[in-house]
């Protein structure tokens, strides 16, 4: 399971996923079909994602399963970026689909 940050047009998303990769064509598929073609992406380590989000990152991830691509675990921009710093972050991936 991965957690990613992706910065779209329309604001920050903070998702779960059961790929195993941000590279994944199924993954991106999914997030094409969402309307997300062209964003940022940083991945956030699942522990640091786990610890400051307590009992709703239990209540997502238990929702999640090998069968499931992706869940949101927040769309606040705002809470966000208060939560997680620059520096705790994976390095960025620019991703641009047709």
């Amino acid at each position: 399971m991965k957690s990613l940050l992706l910065l779209t047009s329309s604001g920050p998303l903070l998702i779960l996923t059961s790929h195993e990769s941000l590279h994944d064509q199924k993954l991106l598929e999914v997030l094409r079909h969402k309307g997300i073609g062209k964003f940022v992406a940083f991945e956030v380590p699942l522990a640091l994602a786990r610890t400051r989000y307590g009992g709703h990152f239990q209540a997502v991830e238990s929702n999640l399963r090998e069968t499931d691509d992706l869940r949101v675990l927040d769309f606040d921009g705002q809470r966000i970026f208060q939560l997680f710093r620059f520096d705790e972050l994976g390095a960025p991936n620019l991703k641009e689909q047709a």
